[in-house]
């Protein structure tokens, strides 16, 4: 499998040599000011992975809109006109699509998903995501997902952190960031019932996790049809 990897910080580095262990052919690293590694190999690259920034999404969608490439998307802080693309985009092409990598998160949304159902209509529902000092977005993209998990017919309000006198809890869900030192990623989802909580917590280590993610992503997305695919093609409960 040939693949080319959008960004060349942290992320790319670990996604580079991750991928030459499990036996991928690495084409380059590129980006939007350096974008010719991507450019050059447009006939030979199998799979793009792109875990970089979001000014980078528009440019590789059109660079390799007239060839058939499958795309693994992990970049956060899309805003609702990137996804957008992104989806229409995944129409011509396959798309995989995650806001987290992670196959513990995944496997987190899932058993979220099935406890809300259960505990929603008696139990209080928050999440809280902790995340490093150097994190630009919040909430983060998976306290997203989940939240989209646990309430994906949107019959909650949510509150995003409170503030000042907020009175009495409504039918709401409240999401929490917070920000410190070098934590890689933490997420909580709380049930609060009567005299009892729940709590289903996932903590990162390093950012390995993410990119072990990308590369099964990857090889699972090596000869798919046309779509949109996430996380919960690749791990499923049931």
């Amino acid at each position: 499998m040939n693949v080319i990897i959008i960004g060349k910080g942290k992320m790319g580095t670990l996604l580079e040599q991750t991928a030459l262990d499990h036996g991928m052919n690495v084409l380059g690293k590129a980006d939007l000011f350096d974008p010719y590694a991507l450019e050059n190999f447009l006939d030979q690259v199998d799979v793009v992975l792109n875990f970089s920034h979001p000014d980078n999404l528009e440019w590789v969608l059109q660079t390799i809109a007239n060839h058939p490439i499958a795309l693994v998307e992990g970049t956060t802080g899309y805003n609702q006109s990137q996804k957008d693309m992104l989806y229409e985009f995944a129409k011509t092409h396959p798309v995989f699509f995650s806001a987290n990598y992670s196959l513990g998160i995944a496997i987190l949304s899932q058993l979220a998903k099935q406890v809300s159902q259960q505990l929603k209509e008696e139990w209080d529902i928050e999440i809280v995501e902790t995340h490093h000092n150097q994190k630009v977005d919040a909430p983060s993209g998976t306290a997203l997902a989940l939240l989209e998990a646990i309430d994906p017919d949107h019959e909650f309000d949510h509150v995003f952190g409170r503030q000042g006198s907020t009175g009495k809890r409504q039918k709401e869900i409240g999401i929490h960031a917070l920000r410190g030192g070098t934590i890689p990623g933490k997420h909580e989802i709380h049930f609060f019932g009567q005299d009892e909580e729940l709590t289903l917590i996932h903590n990162a280590q390093s950012r390995q996790i993410f990119v072990n993610g990308a590369i099964h992503a990857a090889k699972f997305m090596y000869g798919k049809p046309n779509g949109l695919y996430d996380m919960n093609d690749l791990v499923s409960l049931n």
